[in-house]
């Protein structure tokens, strides 16, 4: 088997493995910038509880609307805000702080949204709106994600949910904040600069849903989970070994200080 048939054939014989890379595209230009900015702030696990506060009015518009995109990222927009709108002022009206107050809400909110997808659908139903499907990603799909990706890279923290309503059109409200906050976490273990972050992101994004894309086809894998954990073993890596701030970096610093 030559180079070309591992890496470039996947791509260049099948349509779905096209769509599947440009929608990975789109998310790390997206995701990249947000989640560098999340992990800056310190709010990386309330981007994890808004991609599950999504669920229940994905599941709404699920119910009204069958598998419609438009349906189901309207009702995962105004659940995500609503969310987040309630936990703020939670926090403002209460001594519980807010990550506490999103804590709150996101556990209720994946409960619900579970627990409306039980009764109105079915466990197929479910796994679909939790992981996702990137393989089988279309037009009208790649069409959100790139829209919200462009206003997301223009407005950049502003509007950052949208993101993760974007993202389990993809790989599922369970997958979608792993590919943005991932690749953010183990951009710090390599560059300084907040540009540089955002743009190391990105890439680090992109790449892991080029190997994860790549992985889940020649193995016969989930996409959406092959994705994550690629982008999960270049944290670790990064974590061990990388040029900043990592164990292999502290550990020279000891040794010199201790010298």
């Amino acid at each position: 088997m030559t180079l070309y048939d591992l890496v470039l054939a996947p791509f260049a014989e099948f349509g779905f493995m096209r769509r599947a890379l440009v929608g990975c595209l789109a998310l790390a230009l997206g995701g990249g910038p947000i989640g560098t900015f999340l992990v800056i702030r310190r709010m990386s696990l309330m981007g994890d509880a808004l991609s599950h506060a999504v669920l229940p009015g994905a599941a709404l518009g699920f119910i009204f609307g069958g598998l419609s995109l438009p349906a189901m990222s309207l009702g995962g927009a105004g659940a995500g805000l609503m969310v987040a709108l309630l936990s703020g002022l939670v926090a403002r009206l209460t001594p519980l702080r807010e990550d506490a107050s999103f804590a709150a809400f996101y556990l209720i909110s994946l409960a619900l949204g579970v627990l409306l997808i039980s009764i109105h659908g079915s466990n197929v139903d479910l796994l679909h709106l939790l992981f996702g499907s990137i393989l089988a990603i279309d037009d009208t799909a790649l069409l959100l994600i790139g829209a919200v990706a462009t206003t997301s890279v223009l407005s950049r923290a502003a509007i950052w949910r949208l993101n993760l309503v974007a993202g389990f059109q993809a790989l599922g409200t369970l997958m979608a904040v792993g590919l943005m906050m991932l690749p953010a976490a183990t951009a710090r273990f390599w560059v300084r600069e907040l540009s540089s972050l955002c743009a190391a992101s990105s890439t680090l994004a992109l790449v892991s849903g080029f190997l994860g894309l790549l992985l889940s086809y020649h193995l016969d894998l989930p996409s959406g989970p092959s994705i994550v954990l690629v982008a999960g073993v270049a944290y670790l890596a990064s974590v061990l070994f990388g040029p900043r701030d990592s164990l292999r970096t502290l550990r020279l610093r000891h040794r010199q200080s201790a010298a």
